[in-house]
C-alpha cells in the first residue's frame, strides 16, 4: 500500500497540481503531452505549470504588486534548485524536474527576464522582439528537450545534452508557437494589454501582406524545429510531430482569415480537429522505417 505521508506523497501531490494547471489551459499542449511516457509527461507538465503561473501573474494580475510577485517566484524557484524542496507545490513540482534533467538559470533567468518584460515593455523594436521571443518561448523549447533526453535519468547518471541543430530545433519550435499566439491575440494585447510584440505591426496596420510576411516567418522556425525531429527520441518525436500537426492547422487557418477578421476573433481548432490532426500525425510517424540514434550529443555529471 502506497505511503499517506511523508515526500512522496508531496511529491506526488505537486506533480497533480501541475497536472491540474495544463488541463484547465491547454488543450493542444495537454494533448501532445499525453503522447509521452509517463516520467516525461509529469516533467512536461511541471514544465508547463510553472510558465503559466509566472504568465498569469504578467497578464492576469498586472498591476503595482505584479513586479514584487514575479521576483517572488523567481526566488522560490531559486531556493527550490538549491534545496530540493518548495512550500509553492508548482514550485517544487517544476524544482524537482529540473533537478533531474539539467534545467538551469541558463535558461530559467532569461525566461523571467522577458516575463519581467511585460510589465514593462508596451511596442518593441526588432532588438527586444527577439530577446523577448528567446525568453518567454525558445528557452522553454530548451526545458522541454532537456526533459525528452533526461525524463528517465537515474541519481548520478551523467546528463545528455543535445547536439547544437536540436538545440536549435527546440528553440525554434518554442519560438514558432509563441508567434502564432502573437497573431491570434493581436487584437486582445493591443486593446486590453497594451503590447505590441511584432516590431511596427499593430491591429491598425495588420494587412493582408504583412500577415503573410509573419506566417512565413513562423513557417521558417517551423521548419527548423522539423529538421531536428529524427534526432529526437521516439515518444518526443511523436509527441513534437503531432503538435506541429497542429500548428500547420492552425496556421491554415489563420492564412485563410481576413486579417480584419482576425482582429474580431481568436483563431481556433476545435478539439475534435485537433485529435484527428493528432492521430495522423501519429500514425505517420509510427510507420516502420529506419530511423536516425536519438539526440545526445554529449553527456556532462
Amino acid at each position: 500500500m502506497a505511503a499517506t505521508t511523508g515526500v512522496g506523497l508531496y511529491d506526488r501531490t505537486a506533480a497533480r497540481t501541475s497536472r491540474v494547471v495544463l488541463r484547465g489551459y491547454s488543450t493542444s499542449f495537454g494533448l501532445g503531452a499525453r503522447l509521452l511516457g509517463s516520467r516525461a509527461r509529469a516533467d512536461i507538465e511541471a514544465v508547463y505549470a510553472l510558465v503559466r503561473i509566472a504568465d498569469e501573474i504578467v497578464d492576469t494580475l498586472r498591476g503595482e504588486t505584479a513586479a514584487e510577485m514575479l521576483d517572488e517566484l523567481e526566488q522560490q524557484v531559486a531556493r527550490a534548485l538549491a534545496s530540493g524542496w518548495s512550500t509553492n507545490l508548482v514550485v517544487h513540482a517544476f524544482a524537482r524536474t529540473a533537478r533531474r534533467v539539467g534545467i538551469g538559470p541558463d535558461v530559467i533567468d532569461p525566461f523571467f527576464a522577458s516575463m519581467r518584460m511585460d510589465l514593462t515593455v508596451r511596442v518593441h523594436d526588432e532588438e527586444s522582439y527577439r530577446r523577448y521571443v528567446y525568453g518567454s518561448a525558445e528557452v522553454v523549447g530548451l526545458m522541454c528537450l532537456a526533459v525528452f533526453l533526461n525524463a528517465d535519468r537515474r541519481p548520478g547518471e551523467p546528463l545528455r545534452e543535445a547536439a547544437p541543430h536540436v538545440a536549435a530545433g527546440a528553440r525554434a519550435l518554442g519560438a514558432a508557437f509563441q508567434k502564432v499566439n502573437f497573431l491570434r491575440d493581436l487584437a486582445e494585447d493591443s486593446t486590453g494589454l497594451g503590447r505590441s510584440y511584432f516590431p511596427g505591426v499593430s491591429a491598425a496596420t495588420l494587412d493582408g501582406p504583412t500577415l503573410a510576411a509573419l506566417l512565413a516567418e513562423i513557417d521558417a522556425d517551423a521548419a527548423t524545429a522539423r529538421a531536428a525531429l529524427p534526432r529526437l527520441p521516439r515518444r518526443a518525436r511523436i509527441a513534437v510531430a503531432a503538435t506541429l500537426g497542429l500548428y500547420d492547422r492552425l496556421a491554415a487557418e489563420l492564412a485563410a482569415t481576413p486579417p480584419e477578421e482576425l482582429l474580431r476573433r481568436r483563431v481556433r481548432v476545435s478539439t475534435p480537429a485537433k485529435v484527428a490532426v493528432l492521430a495522423r500525425s501519429v500514425l505517420a510517424e509510427s510507420l516502420p522505417g529506419p530511423r536516425p540514434a536519438p539526440a545526445a550529443a554529449a553527456v556532462r555529471a
